[in-house]
């Protein structure tokens, strides 16, 4: 038995401030945020505090200011270099429900100039189809390092790279999924994080209420941004329902209405065949999927800056005179 007092971890402090109770705790500051996220990323916390930070933060909901000050502490530790990219397309979900049509919008945008580089974090939930499992289908380089990225945009203008590859601390995060039995709020830091600076950030967020706070939170990163509740949670407009448009640049807010692309609902389909994917690029027909990959393609060229009527003439232009092949 020891008599004397052991010193309080340095990191304790801030699950102390999540966990203090319901009149004692509070929000981290921006600057608290980006400084227990540097803690944890430098490897300066116990796996237990870990677990208990991203749970209390998962049952508070985290704020705009703690996201800001968070995706601050990533950056400070990126090491990459400067490579210009048009569109940051995060990609954490899987879909479940309908086939990644996103994967056919990010290909026809990059076939037709537009730089974009994608991430994600692997497949981490049973039962979901992830943009990591398709790379091989569709021909999309997966990259292992930031000079793999610049040579594949120069090839392609489209590079994929693992979440684990440039920022191994935040995959290792994702990864206590299986082990907390819930989500934590890093898979929705990771949509927010932009680590090439590209001139608009793409995000979806599913649940209702958190598009807001994550446009708030790019803003006070300064980044241009625009925020849907996605299919799926990925970032693909449903072309049967209205798609609310969470925007933001220099600073500013501003929000569009898109309305439903179809009259009635599709049927959703009884089983997922990536195939299907290759098949209706290179001709078959696809009502759901097509209105889908123009009006994703549309999202896109609206962060860009195109208005929406003139994005969707041009994502429709670039679909129909696709290349056939892949």
């Amino acid at each position: 038995m020891s008599l004397v007092t052991p010193a309080e971890h340095p990191f304790a402090v801030f699950v102390r401030i999540l966990g203090k109770g319901k009149r004692g705790a509070r929000d981290l500051t921006r600057e608290e945020a980006r400084e227990a996220m540097g803690m944890l990323l430098d490897g300066k916390a116990e796996e237990t505090q870990l677990g208990a930070f991203l749970m209390l933060l998962r049952h508070k909901e985290e704020s705009a200011e703690e996201l800001a000050g968070f995706t601050e502490a990533v950056r400070d530790r990126l090491n990459a270099p400067a490579i210009a990219v048009d569109i940051d397309w995060p990609t954490y979900a899987g879909k479940k429900r309908h086939l990644p049509w996103y994967l056919l919008a990010a290909k026809c945008l990059a076939r037709n100039g537009v730089r974009i580089f994608m991430h994600g974090g692997g497949a981490h939930t049973a039962g979901r189809m992830y943009t990591e499992q398709q790379l091989e289908l569709l021909d999309i380089p997966r990259c292992e390092s930031w000079a793999d990225v610049s040579a594949a945009l120069e090839r392609g203008n489209l590079a994929f790279m693992p979440l684990g590859a440039w920022m191994p601390r935040l995959q290792h995060m994702i990864n206590q999924r299986n082990i907390l039995g819930l989500r934590s709020p890093i898979h929705s830091l990771a949509r927010i994080l932009n680590p090439l600076g590209a001139r608009c950030g793409l995000q979806s967020i599913f649940h209702p209420g958190y598009q807001a706070n994550h446009r708030e939170a790019s803003r006070l990163l300064g980044d241009t941004s625009i925020v849907i509740k996605g299919e799926g949670g990925e970032i693909e407009v449903n072309p049967d329902g209205v798609a609310h448009l969470y925007g933001t640049q220099a600073g500013e807010f501003w929000d569009e209405d898109w309305p439903a692309l179809s009259p009635q609902r599709h049927v959703k389909p009884a089983q997922l065949d990536a195939q299907h994917l290759l098949a209706v690029w290179k001709g078959a027909e696809d009502a759901y999927g097509e209105l889908a990959v123009v009006a994703t393609m549309a999202l896109a060229l609206r962060g860009l800056g195109q208005p929406r009527d003139a994005a969707f003439t041009q994502a429709r232009e670039f679909w129909a005179q696709r290349n056939l092949s892949i």
